[in-house]
């Protein structure tokens, strides 16, 4: 791989490293969105307040980068999401949702460190798993919300996750075009991976 190749990869496990392990999900300085634009600024700043679910959506789109349908696996992810958001707001209850968002993300960086792609209808599975945890554990800034900012929220969520998700999907297609050996996407997975563990020892650890 060429020194330019590793760039991108190399600034994205910085930032998901040296940033640290986000669990703020509300943007409107944990009040409750009461408005359309509110809800719309909401969704809008997820995942990118939340490292974990950023380093998920980040995951899902490198996986994808390697399937022909990789643009309709990454919505799948988004569909899924929106979903685990919906039962959120319905009122299911999941016991130790973030702990389980940590899990996935620690999953998926995994997978993204074999060196033998997974099948299409893997990742699909494990992208419908991932977006229902995440989803869920998203709905809880909206929990309560009354209709008009929570369609708004649902709008900007399902918007940032999929432009994320493609974005990260089509810097991969254009870096591992030029180099076969897919030292990126390990790269990246190492990132993703140590997001996962440093979420989840503090899920595990209680803080001193």
């Amino acid at each position: 791989m060429t020194p330019h190749a590793k760039r991108p990869g190399l600034a994205l496990v910085a930032l998901m490293l040296g940033s640290g392990p986000a669990f703020a999900h509300h943007v409107m300085g944990g009040q409750l969105p009461a408005t359309f634009g509110d809800g719309l600024l909401s969704g809008l700043g997820h995942p990118i307040i939340g490292l974990d679910h950023f380093a998920a959506v980040v995951a899902v789109g490198c996986l994808a980068a390697a399937h022909r349908a990789g643009s309709a696996l990454a919505v799948g992810f988004v569909l899924a999401m929106m979903i685990g958001v919906a039962l959120h707001v319905q009122g299911a209850g999941v016991a130790g949702a973030e702990l389980l968002v940590a899990l996935t993300v620690v999953v998926l960086g995994a997978v993204m460190l074999r060196r033998r792609q997974i099948s299409a209808g893997a990742a699909l599975a494990l992208f419908a798993a991932a977006g229902l945890i995440h989803g869920y554990a998203l709905g809880e800034s909206i929990y309560g919300a009354e209709p008009t900012p929570l369609i708004a929220y649902l709008i900007g969520l399902a918007a940032i996750q999929s432009a994320v998700a493609l974005a990260a999907m089509t810097a991969t297609r254009m870096v591992v075009r030029r180099d076969a050996e897919p030292a990126f996407v390990r790269l990246i997975g190492a990132g993703v991976a140590g997001v996962g563990l440093a979420v989840l020892m503090q899920q595990v650890i209680p803080a001193v």
